[in-house]
């Protein structure tokens, strides 16, 4: 009899999943989409990626640099807090969209269904979209060359007059795409489990690094006053307003969480599992990011050492000082190197939903061929056309290797846009839709928070163009903008010679 009650439970539990799956597909079908991928991600898978994708050990890792220029700890200790409490309200601010309009199309999806009906609605959601799409694939491209970068920073702890070449860096950094496409392309039934495994990789990494740190202290202690308030403005050559470059780590950490939306038509319950995940990475990684930054900052070696540190990784030299040995900077590095890894998977996966779903209403090139599934429900040829083209813009850094950095910036600035816009469409038009979301805040608390997202979204923009120090030199030179404006001209040169032809903006649907 207990065997039976339990086959009739099990069996319950079946029916009500089926169910639930069965409403959200219908429920797609009302956003204008007719359901195409598998609905294997839980609200606690999603936010494993997303915290996967934020990645702390290394956004923090690879960005450290610019926080010295930014003055050193003040700006890498506060201007975390900070950050955190900014991008909190931006991650507010998009999961009421995607809790009205949730679908993989994302931001160019929800402009188009804010905007009152006419041409200019279809024109800016094309523009979002590309905006859109041209910040996954430069953050990805970002995130897959820091990787590599970090690789080859790691090898200076045993050979510090060593220096990969720009071909040897550009060789690593294929071998990072090629392997990222892999798993992303074959792995797609366990990428959940990787994305659990993830989270708890990174947790792993931000306890030993804070225990061992804090143990060891090679280079010495500073005391508290100087730890979390030391504070030099003459290193960028930007005096007072230095702080403010200081604060590059932090955003380029929390710059993609936004891409999780992506994943909307893989998540059993999106219009609730999608937001609650969004809302809650950034203060479940500000609080871990504490304890990975204190004790770098209470054991930091002197700034110019850092600023001088073999092959321009800062983190590899400070793991090797601060442990007094090379063993131990490796363990360490071992650990931030496998963040690293899961991060370039999950970030490529949501990355690939993103092209898969702007190709599926016909933005694309080629869009019938980019939206093409494989047989285990994988965008293969979306995940393909990113890899080529990450690829391809890999090459620039044999030439110049500002010109490389311009693209990697432009992933922060383009994904910053894709988010502006929706959401100042949304504030300017009384936030009538994310009224009626399942997920949403109390109607003065959201225009407060949309207004905070919209300004501070508006000083990265200006932020994330700046060079690191003065003077400006051609190579130090911050070509982002310039990036970001060449791609946007790209895409309105295809609009108005083939893309206003096939582009009618997505489905119509006043959303859930």
């Amino acid at each position: 009899m207990a065997a039976a009650d339990r086959e009739k439970g099990i069996s319950a539990h079946i029916d009500r999943h089926d169910q639930s799956i069965d409403k959200e597909d219908h429920d797609l079908a009302v956003l204008g989409y007719q359901p195409e991928l598998n609905r294997n991600r839980s609200v606690y898978t999603i936010l494993f990626q997303v915290l996967a994708i934020t990645a702390v050990p290394f956004g923090e890792g690879t960005a450290l640099t610019s926080a010295i220029y930014g003055g050193g700890q003040l700006a890498y200790f506060v201007g975390w807090i900070v950050v955190v409490v900014l991008d909190e309200c931006v991650a507010v601010s998009l999961s009421e969209l995607a809790s009205k309009f949730p679908t993989s199309s994302g931001p160019y999806y929800w402009t188009y269904q804010l905007l009152p009906e006419g041409r200019t609605r279809t024109i800016l959601s094309f523009v979002t979209g590309w905006v859109w799409f041209i910040g996954n694939v430069t953050i990805c491209l970002s995130v897959n060359f820091g990787t590599a970068a970090l690789l080859a920073g790691t090898a200076t702890i045993y050979h510090p007059d060593w220096y990969a070449s720009s071909w040897q860096l550009l060789l690593i950094f294929y071998a990072v795409c090629i392997c990222t496409f892999g798993v992303c392309a074959f792995g797609n039934r366990i990428l959940p489990y990787v994305d659990t495994v993830a989270s708890v990789w990174n947790g792993i990494t931000i306890l030993v690094v804070c225990i061992a740190l804090s143990v060891v202290a090679g280079a010495g202690r500073h005391s508290a006053s100087c730890a979390l308030s030391h504070y030099d403005k003459t290193i960028s050559g930007y005096g007072n307003f230095s702080f403010f470059i200081g604060l590059l780590p932090a955003a380029y950490t929390f710059a993609a969480i936004g891409m999780i939306t992506s994943m909307s038509e893989e998540v059993a319950n999106p219009s609730v599992d999608v937001p609650s995940a969004l809302s809650l990475v950034v203060p479940i990684s500000g609080l871990a990011g504490l304890f990975f930054i204190v004790p770098i900052c209470f054991t930091m070696p002197a700034l110019q050492d850092i600023l001088s540190a073999p092959a321009g990784q800062a983190l590899p030299y400070i793991f090797h000082t601060v442990m007094n040995s090379p063993g131990g900077g490796l363990g360490l590095m071992f650990l931030v190197l496998g963040v690293a890894a899961f991060c370039c998977i999950s970030i490529t996966t949501a990355a690939s939903r993103t092209t898969w779903a702007f190709a599926r209403d016909q933005a694309l090139p080629f869009s019938n061929l980019w939206s093409k599934l494989a047989g285990d429900q994988v965008p293969i040829m979306a995940l393909g056309l990113l890899t080529v083209v990450q690829m391809l813009l890999g090459l620039i850094n044999l030439g110049s290797t500002s010109a490389f950095t311009a693209f990697a910036s432009c992933g922060v600035i383009a994904l910053a846009c894709a988010y502006a816009i929706p959401i100042g469409v949304s504030l300017f038009g009384g936030r009538r839709h994310v009224s009626t979301a399942r997920w949403r805040c109390p109607s003065m608390i959201g225009f407060i928070l949309n207004a905070i997202s919209v300004a501070w979204i508006t000083f990265q923009l200006v932020l994330f163009s700046m060079p690191a120090a003065l003077p400006v030199t051609v190579v130090s030179m911050n070509y982002a903008s310039v990036v970001f404006v060449g791609f946007m001209v790209i895409s309105i040169i295809y609009y108005v010679a083939y893309g206003h032809r096939v582009y009618n903006g997505p489905p119509e649907s006043d959303g859930l």
